[in-house]
């Protein structure tokens, strides 16, 4: 499976951007989906994730009520909608891929995917 991100940029504190991470290869396989994030030297960092089906989801404290992660299976694509961005959401956002079995799960541990993208940088000046 091939990831690839799209959709950072520059923006100033506040403002909103929408990450997508359209999938390529074994799109037939079911996949849990997930994004982190890493900080110039920090750990990545779990962000959001979503089951096969999205009919679940889980997004870190951090971004809680500002940040959702929503699929799109037809389109083999996943997004991350960022809301009310703050200087520390800067960094370089990664979405994975993880393949399931049971749909009902998400995963928010980094080493718990099989397959990254390489990443798209996104940036908040204040």
């Amino acid at each position: 499976v091939q990831l690839v991100e799209s959709g950072g940029g520059l923006v100033q504190a506040g403002g909103s951007l929408r990450l997508s991470c359209a999938a390529s290869g074994r799109t037939g396989s079911r996949y849990a989906m997930g994004w982190f994030r890493q900080a110039p030297g920090k750990e990545r960092e779990f962000v959001a994730a979503i089951t096969w089906s999205g009919r679940s989801a889980s997004v870190a404290e951090s971004v809680k009520g500002r940040f959702t992660i929503s699929r799109d299976n037809a389109k083999n694509t996943v997004y991350l909608q960022m809301n009310s961005l703050k200087p520390e959401d800067t960094a370089v956002y990664y979405c994975a891929a993880k393949f399931v079995v049971i749909d009902s799960l998400y995963y928010t541990g980094a080493s718990q995917y099989d397959y990254w993208g390489q990443g798209t940088q996104v940036t908040v000046s204040s």
